[in-house]
């Protein structure tokens, strides 16, 4: 199934899926995983305050959930690694706002830095983007996305 033929009230007939989908942000016709990144702003927003232990706990939940999400959806939508599953975007962004400084500056620059790394996709991210494969595949190489993220973020923190 391709994703023009989907429309957001059929994605809501499947809660698995409109997870996958990033509540509807997947089907973005240009740039759903940017778009994917946009629906976890919200949400990291909504965890910012929460102590650190509780917010590794819900982002690990999150991935280790999001791998059943993203092949459910996979498979719904019938490819390996669709761009209209962007659950694993959410997760990525999550990553990369582990221990953040708080401000919506912040918030921005991990945006821009965690779509750098998934974009880009530098060694070692590559590597698991070609060759891990399902739901596993698809979270993985945007969780190794946001920890580079994750690094940088606290790299200009630190030389701030």
């Amino acid at each position: 199934m391709t994703t023009s033929l989907i429309n957001f009230r059929e994605l809501l007939k499947r809660p698995v899926c409109f997870l996958g989908l990033g509540f509807g942000s997947g089907l973005a016709p240009k740039a759903p995983g940017t778009f994917g990144t946009l629906a976890a702003l919200p949400i990291y927003w909504l965890m910012q305050d929460l102590a650190l232990l509780i917010y590794l706990l819900l982002t690990v939940i999150a991935f280790i959930v999001g791998i059943w999400i993203c092949q459910k959806s996979a498979d719904w939508l019938g490819k390996d690694d669709p761009s209209a599953v962007v659950w694993d975007e959410i997760v990525g962004y999550l990553v990369t706002m582990i221990a953040a400084p708080t401000g919506w500056q912040w918030m921005i620059i991990g945006f821009i830095l965690f779509r750098f790394f998934d974009i880009l996709k530098p060694w070692p991210i590559s590597w698991a983007d070609k060759n891990l494969h399902g739901g596993l595949g698809i979270m993985v190489d945007d969780v190794m996305a946001g920890l580079c993220a994750l690094v940088i973020l606290q790299v200009l923190f630190i030389a701030m």
